[in-house]
């Protein structure tokens, strides 16, 4: 994996659970910018995703396994976009906060990739 590319998506994620966070804080739902950020984390999650299949594709191998490796490639991809549409059924300040822990969980899911590479 590309170390710069699993530190970006998890920093990104985040500054997307502090910025929800607050929100939260302030008693405030889940805004359209707050969806600009959860498109721009998304989308460097997917690019992660694409590096990831094509380094297995090149014949590179994770350390600890290429079925969990793609597990948590596929999750992290989707843990973003899955909160995303969570806040839109809950337009109250809990939309922010569970924006705010599908972030957390990225960032997560982030160490646990480099991890299982061999980092």
């Amino acid at each position: 994996m590309i170390d710069a590319l699993t530190l970006a998506v998890g920093l990104a994620a985040l500054a997307l659970a502090a910025w929800c966070g607050f929100a939260f804080s302030r008693d405030q739902p889940t805004k359209d910018w707050h969806f600009i950020g959860m498109a721009v984390v998304s989308v460097l999650a997917v690019v992660q995703l694409a590096v990831g299949v094509v380094r297995l594709g090149g014949g590179d191998r994770p350390a600890q396994g290429t079925a969990i490796f793609v597990a948590y490639l596929l999750g992290s991809a989707a843990a973003v976009p899955a909160a995303g549409f969570m806040s839109l059924a809950e337009r109250t300040r809990w939309g922010s906060a569970t924006v705010a822990a599908g972030a957390v969980i990225l960032a997560v899911l982030e160490v646990r990739l480099y991890d299982i590479w061999g980092g």
